[in-house]
């Protein structure tokens, strides 16, 4: 070998090995993720019973309709409810005017699909995955809860929730897959979204913690 390519050989290892763990540091946290949830996911009619089921939000329009996406989330959550699975739904969601009113209108969806207004609780204040889970545990006094969202979302859902002491199963919707064009590409975003669940969890990032600390006991008890 001539002394001239050496250093270009040497740079190419070095990228090809710094490369390597750029992907090793994308793919780590995804592969937690699915091992947290590994055995944890369930279709709604497969789901252990809970007291409380997390509705997470999703893009809401204008007009206070739920996006497909955010309507599948709702519609499992009154199965879950109807089939006895889930006594208590939290709706979770940012409910700023910019955001529609996500929770208003995520509840105003349930109770005219059947569910009984005191068994919604509005988390106003659940702007991420992280938000919610920790909201759950430290306002709401979850301990034990189904978490309800596609598929691809549940092992990030569901790993974040039991890594800050709510012990999660997750119930997922694939229904919107064959109608959407964006779920491949939704789901791909999980690659980033997970390493900003690894800095969420070992930053300890406190969220808003305004909220009624008794709003989901009062609803069990109704």
């Amino acid at each position: 070998m001539t002394r001239g390519r050496r250093p270009v050989l040497r740079a190419v290892v070095w990228l090809a090995c710094l490369g390597g763990v750029a992907a090793l540091g994308v793919a780590a946290p995804a592969v937690w993720a699915r091992a947290m949830a590994s055995d944890r996911v369930f279709a709604a009619d497969e789901a252990p019973a809970q007291d409380v089921a997390i509705v997470f939000g999703a893009e809401m329009y204008a007009s206070g309709e739920p996006s497909p996406y955010l309507r599948a989330r709702l519609d499992l959550g009154v199965e879950l409810y109807e089939g006895g699975r889930a006594r208590v739904l939290v709706v979770s969601g940012d409910n700023d005017d910019a955001h529609h009113n996500e929770t208003t209108n995520m509840k105003a969806y349930l109770v005219a699909a059947g569910v009984p207004a005191e068994r919604v609780v509005e988390d106003e204040h659940g702007l991420d995955t992280y938000d919610t889970c920790v909201r759950a545990r430290e306002v709401f006094g979850v301990t034990n809860a189904l978490l309800v969202s596609q598929r691809y979302h549940l092992p990030r859902a569901v790993a974040t929730c039991r890594a800050v002491g709510v012990d999660a199963v997750g119930v997922g919707d694939v229904s919107v897959r064959a109608t959407s064009r964006r779920w491949n590409e939704f789901a791909a975003r999980e690659l980033g979204a997970n390493l900003k669940m690894v800095w969420d969890l070992v930053s300890r990032r406190t969220p808003s913690l305004d909220g009624d600390p008794d709003a989901v006991a009062a609803a069990l008890a109704s």
